[in-house]
C-alpha cells in the first residue's frame, strides 16, 4: 500500500512540466547537482570536525563545547541547502528516485541519523560542564559520534549507489527486491503470473 501510494506521488511529480525541464536541462540539473555534493561536503566535513573531538581523536586542546558552538552554524547552514538540493534533484527524477532500493535505505538511515545526532545533542548538553576540558570524553559521548561518523558514511555511500542500475525494477530481481525497491508494476505482474499458474 505504501509503495503504491509512493508511486502515485513520484507519478505525479514526475508529470510536472518543471520537474522534466530540470532533468533535461543542459545547465541547471549540473548546478543542482553540484550544490547538493558541495554542500554535502561541508555540512560533513564540519560534522566531522565536532565528531572526531567527541570521540578524543583531534582538537583535543580545545574544550567540546567550543568546537560545537562555533561549527554547528556552518554546520546546519550546510545542512539545509543540502537538503534543499537534495530535495530538488528528487524532484526532477522522482519515479526512478523511488524505486531506487539504495534511496529508500539512505531515507532510513538520515531518519537514524537525526535521531542519533537529537540523542547524542541531548546527552552531551547535559553532561558537557562535567568533562569538557577533557581529552577523551565519556563512553556514550563517543559512541554518539562514532554512530554519527558510520550513518553518515551509510548515507553517502547509498546516495552515491542511486545512479547505478542495478537494482532497477527494469532488471529481473528477486522478488523481495522488487518490494524493496517498490516496483508496483513488476509486483503485480508475478502475483498474477502466481494466480493463473494456481
Amino acid at each position: 500500500m505504501v509503495n503504491e501510494w509512493l508511486l502515485r506521488l513520484a507519478t505525479w511529480l514526475d508529470g510536472q512540466q518543471w520537474s522534466t525541464d530540470l532533468h533535461e536541462s543542459y545547465y541547471m540539473y549540473n548546478w543542482v547537482e553540484s550544490t547538493h555534493v558541495l554542500t554535502l561536503m561541508v555540512f560533513l566535513g564540519l560534522l566531522l570536525a565536532i565528531d572526531l573531538r567527541m570521540l578524543g581523536l583531534a582538537f583535543t586542546g580545545t574544550p567540546a563545547s567550543q568546537i560545537a558552538d562555533r561549527l554547528t552554524p556552518p554546520m546546519l547552514a550546510g545542512f539545509v541547502v543540502m537538503v534543499i538540493s537534495g530535495l530538488v534533484l528528487f524532484y526532477s527524477i522522482p519515479v526512478r528516485t523511488t524505486q531506487s532500493v539504495w534511496f529508500r535505505i539512505k531515507v532510513v538511515l538520515l531518519v537514524a541519523a537525526g535521531i542519533n545526532a537529537l540523542l547524542f545533542r541531548n546527552a552531551m548538553k547535559r553532561s558537557v560542564d562535567s568533562w569538557d576540558t577533557d581529552s577523551l570524553p565519556p563512553a556514550r559521548i563517543r559512541w554518539g559520534a562514532g554512530i554519527s561518523i558510520g550513518l553518515w558514511v551509510g548515507v553517502v555511500s547509498t546516495g552515491r549507489m542511486i545512479a547505478y542500475d542495478w537494482f532497477d525494477c527494469h532488471k529481473e530481481m528477486p522478488d523481495f527486491m522488487y518490494w524493496a525497491a517498490g516496483c508496483v508494476v513488476e509486483l503485480a505482474s508475478i502475483e498474477t503470473a502466481g494466480a493463473m499458474e494456481e
